[in-house]
């Protein structure tokens, strides 16, 4: 297994324990990335940690420090945060199960693998795992995991389990804060059944490798015409906004679309007459 693990400890369910590491399940590494350049030298930009009287220092010269009031802090170095012990810190300890379906969506945080430990710990593991496959359900414990304790979902996964860190209930914000102002509107049946037969022919399965990030591709088209001295850049029109009353006629439209095998190709956009000069690369 290539990836280092981001966590490594005991899994806990009553009496039995087994040692297990957790590996982050996501990746950005294909995501494009960008450095801050200084554009009259081409150099890239160094971040050096300076303080205001003495100038630049080392940063692993540094210690953390919390504000108890206006520029007066309490300062962390990494003994101190060795002297908060938690069980949760070395320890996932399962203390209950609860049905999938009870956990709001909204405190689904970011996935684990959990993986055991080669050794003597693997039979444990297995108990563990093939009784949450037989009983169904998710469970919960919690983990000290970058600095602060998380609750964490697990779940069983192929011959592994799968962790989920759970946000705090003060994380998470109230919807009717945003949704209250919303004004009430009665909808027309009428269009509501049109628009319910539009959502019904465009049902599929969800398939996540059909996804591509748009943005991503179109940035990365505009760096390969920048490396080529082209321009390769177009603009793309903003959608309008739904006209209320051409709503129904819309929505008609938007039917026979669909069921004729989509929705109607844009028109291209013709290219604008006013040229930019073209701009020094690298």
């Amino acid at each position: 297994m290539a990836a280092r693990p981001t966590w490594q400890g005991h899994l806990k369910l009553s009496l039995v324990t087994c040692p297990v590491a957790l590996y982050t399940a996501t990746t950005s590494a294909a995501d494009v990335r960008f450095h801050l350049i200084n554009p009259d030298t081409h150099n890239r930009i160094r971040m050096v940690p300076t303080d205001p009287d003495a100038g630049p220092v080392e940063r692993s010269h540094l210690v953390r420090g919390y504000e108890v009031s206006k520029d007066e802090y309490v300062l962390f170095d990494d003994a101190d945060f060795d002297k908060v012990r938690l069980d949760s810190a070395k320890t996932i300890a399962i203390d209950k199960f609860v049905d999938e379906a009870e956990i709001d969506r909204l405190y689904w945080n970011d996935p684990f693998f959990v993986v055991p430990e080669k050794g003597a710990g693997v039979e444990a593991f297995a108990v563990i795992r093939d009784a949450m496959r037989k009983q169904g359900k998710v469970a919960l414990g919690q983990l000290v995991l970058r600095g602060k304790e998380r609750q964490l979902a697990l779940e069983v996964r192929g011959k592994g389990l799968l962790a989920y860190t759970l946000r705090a209930h003060d994380e998470v914000r109230d919807a009717d804060d945003y949704f209250d102002d919303i004004p009430q509107v009665k909808a027309d049946a009428d269009m509501v059944e049109i628009a319910a037969r539009i959502i019904a022919q465009k049902e599929a399965a969800f398939d996540p490798t059909a996804f591509k990030d748009r943005y991503d591709d179109a940035l990365r088209e505009m760096i390969k015409a920048k490396t080529k001295g082209g321009k390769g850049l177009v603009d793309v029109a903003e959608p309008e906004d739904t006209n209320v009353i051409d709503l129904m006629a819309a929505l008609k439209n938007s039917l026979k679309g669909s069921a004729g095998g989509g929705a109607r190709k844009p028109t291209a956009k013709k290219p604008s007459s006013k040229s930019s000069p073209r701009k020094k690369t690298a």
